[in-house]
């Protein structure tokens, strides 16, 4: 888009936060650079330009406006969009591929040669993964510095930055600001009141409808690793350092984030990983305005705008959990998963005391009796060949995976028909075109509004959805509020 100068202009001069993230304005006379909100008056058009990436900005020689903190705002959904090399390398990039591996890790989970990724990541974000991880860490070390007392040269190493003295010169460089002076600016305003723990706001683009979201995630909490309380949803994370467990709450502008990890180094791992959950990164105002043409989904999003696809942090885990909850009820669905927990999952401890495992991991559940799971034979065979098939890497549903490839391995495995590997793409892989026209809620809800209910016809209906047609099912999903996964629950 940040080639597309007049719409970017039009953006700007409208202060329109829709397109935070899409963009960024870097101004020549001042070496700042901002996101399309920003509340500062704007600058004269020739003085502008327009980057595609914070970290291009950065490469430049802009650095962050105090003001609008354009290093914070959502993400692009592009990246949550696509399936292209460029969008699963930001993906991975995101989750601290290049911190943990380097370059040469990332590619090769990739599956390109690092010139490849380079180049193609320089030609389409201005910027290398290298300068997009870097500006990443910038971002996660002014977390910590601004919601942590913990001492600078822990936050360095914790942020993945390889000495303090980079650490230092980054800081400075991005934010024109030493580390101990943000903290200070950060400490004008209220601290976090959870010892231990991180406290973080999440942002998003508005509008956002919590309701089938949370009560999603809450309606389907498996006992000991999720939880609902207190007007939050809880659960536990496998982190590539360490265990985690994080706390989320909805809130008008922002999802409150309290984080609390065995290692710091997993930060923006885990911060990654909150806002797939919760599909932050979405662009409502895109998805909604292609659903409104249909003149039968148009009440319903004119109802509730801004429904999300609850997602998933670990994509194994989902694609376990949908095969406990093939031809069962919901109930049952969470008792089958419970019981792994116990028998198979790793105990972790939680200072609020509610939780108690992390879910299985796919090795873990390699060895498992099949005749000590009380259900029928066939689902049996269905998750032991699914478990087995994922621990020996024959199917990889990473936040890097490629969606056909992973539909395609998916749907040879025995058991795994239609239905299932679709709810795996919509939630685990993040496809947004992920569509479920054999889903019995999704016929009846069909029928109701006088769409074609039968999955042929509907299917061919559904053209006019994509690339959205995940968010058609979670409106149609919508039309029975007495389901429990459509309303947000009780504080």
């Amino acid at each position: 888009m940040h080639t597309d100068t007049d719409r970017c202009l039009r953006a700007a001069q409208a202060k329109d936060a829709r397109f935070d993230g899409w963009f960024f304005i870097a101004v020549v006379t001042t070496g700042i650079y901002c996101r399309p909100s920003c509340p500062v008056v704007g600058p004269k058009p020739e003085n502008m330009r327009f980057y595609p990436s914070a970290a291009a900005a950065q490469q430049a020689g802009f650095r962050a406006c105090k003001r609008c903190r354009p290093d914070a705002s959502p993400g692009s959904p592009q990246w949550n969009e696509r399936a292209d090399l460029v969008a699963r390398a930001m993906r991975l990039i995101a989750d601290g591929v290049v911190d943990r591996d380097g370059v040469p890790g990332l590619a090769g989970r990739l599956g390109y040669s690092t010139r490849q990724v380079e180049r193609q990541l320089l030609a389409e974000l201005g910027a290398g993964p290298l300068a997009l991880a870097r500006a990443q860490r910038a971002q996660t070390a002014r977390l910590l510095i601004e919601t942590s007392e913990l001492p600078m040269a822990d936050i360095a190493f914790a942020a993945g930055f390889a000495s303090v003295r980079a650490f230092n010169e980054t800081v400075r460089e991005i934010f024109a600001l030493a580390p101990t002076e943000l903290r200070q600016r950060a400490r004008r305003g209220p601290r976090a009141s959870v010892p231990g723990a991180l406290t973080l706001r999440l942002p998003f683009r508005a509008p956002l409808c919590p309701d089938n979201l949370f009560g999603h995630l809450a309606a389907t909490a498996v006992p000991g690793v999720e939880e609902w309380r207190d007007g939050a949803y809880r659960r536990t994370l496998r982190l590539p350092y360490g265990p985690g467990v994080v706390t989320l709450r909805p809130r008008p502008d922002h999802i409150a984030c309290q984080l609390s990890l065995a290692d710091l180094r997993d930060l923006a791992g885990a911060i990654s990983r909150c806002r797939r959950l919760l599909d932050l990164d979405a662009d409502p105002a895109a998805v909604d305005d292609l659903l409104r043409t249909d003149l039968q989904l148009a009440p319903l999003v004119d109802k509730a705008p801004g429904r999300r696809v609850p997602r998933a942090v670990d994509a194994d885990e989902f694609a376990v959990r949908a095969v406990l909850g093939q031809q069962v009820s919901t109930a049952a669905a969470r008792t089958h998963a419970g019981r792994l927990v116990v028998a198979h999952g790793e105990p972790v401890e939680d200072p609020a005391g509610g939780l108690t495992h992390l879910f299985p991991s796919a090795q873990a559940l390699a060895g498992l009796d099949p005749e000590k799971l009380a259900m029928p034979r066939t689902r049996r065979t269905t998750l032991t060949g699914l478990v087995g098939a994922l621990a020996g890497g024959r199917v990889a549903l990473g936040v890097g995976s490629d969606w056909d490839d992973a539909r395609a391995s998916l749907g040879a495995l025995p058991g795994l028909g239609p239905w299932t590997v679709e709810v795996i793409a919509m939630r685990a892989l993040g496809d947004p075109d992920a569509f479920l026209p054999t889903d019995l809620g999704v016929r009846r809800a069909a029928a109701e509004l006088g769409l074609p209910a039968t999955p042929g016809a509907l299917t061919r209906h559904s053209a006019r959805w994509r690339p959205w047609r995940a968010y058609a099912v979670q409106y149609l999903w919508a039309t029975d509020p007495a389901h429990a996964i459509n309303r947000l629950p009780a504080a």
